[in-house]
């Protein structure tokens, strides 16, 4: 078996592993299925992929290794990413049945499911460091770093919309029986919660 290879399936292994771990995505998939409908998470799902990917290009190209060195440049994403957790999550509590949740699930497909995708993982530095120092140690020595850190990226991607697709699928079923207003507002309410516990500890957070 080549170094590539084993270096590929390694990865693979363990970034499904870390996939699987109940965080920020999943609540967000989840929500969005029962409340939305399961073409609304798979579109936010794509988001976070596209995110994924995003990080995935950053520190396979050397990008990653100014926002790994630069104070500013982690404080200044870690800010944002938690100022917009917290808009996401006051949103919910407030307004549980309006805007986007409130929509049909027809209607909830859209740039508004994929933009919360992309930003959540997008603006959480804390991904982007751990791309920065996870994808390296499975760049087998003399092999082309930005391409195979990008396969890499591919991967982990992939799996995620896997992971997704099981989420989406199984959330949608309840769906069936959570369809009144009052059990979407709960689960609304819960998940902005979630947002707003993990937009503080972000914003509180160092690196």
């Amino acid at each position: 078996m080549s170094a590539e290879l084993s270096a590929l399936l390694a990865f693979a292994a363990a970034s499904s592993l870390l996939t699987l771990i109940p965080g920020l995505d999943t609540a967000l998939i989840v929500r969005t299925a029962v409340v939305e409908g399961r073409r609304s998470a798979l579109v936010a799902g794509l988001g976070i992929c596209c995110g994924v990917l995003t990080w995935g290009v950053l520190a396979s190209t050397g990008l990653g290794v100014l926002f790994a060195t630069s104070r500013l440049a982690y404080d200044t994403v870690r800010i944002i990413g938690a100022v917009y957790l917290l808009y996401l999550g006051v949103r919910l509590l407030l307004s549980p049945t309006s805007g986007d949740a409130s929509r049909p699930a027809q209607q909830g497909v859209g740039k508004g499911a994929f933009r919360r995708g992309l930003f959540t993982n997008l603006l959480n530095p804390k991904v982007g460091m751990f791309y920065v120092s996870f994808l390296p140690q499975f760049v087998p020595a003399g092999t082309p770093v930005a391409a195979f850190g990008m396969l890499l990226a591919l991967v982990h991607a992939s799996e995620s919309f896997l992971w997704f697709l099981v989420l989406s699928g199984a959330s949608s079923l309840a769906r069936r029986w959570l369809t009144t207003g009052s059990v979407q507002a709960a689960i609304n309410r819960m998940t902005g919660m979630v947002f707003i516990a993990i937009g503080l500890k972000l914003m509180l957070s160092r690196r």
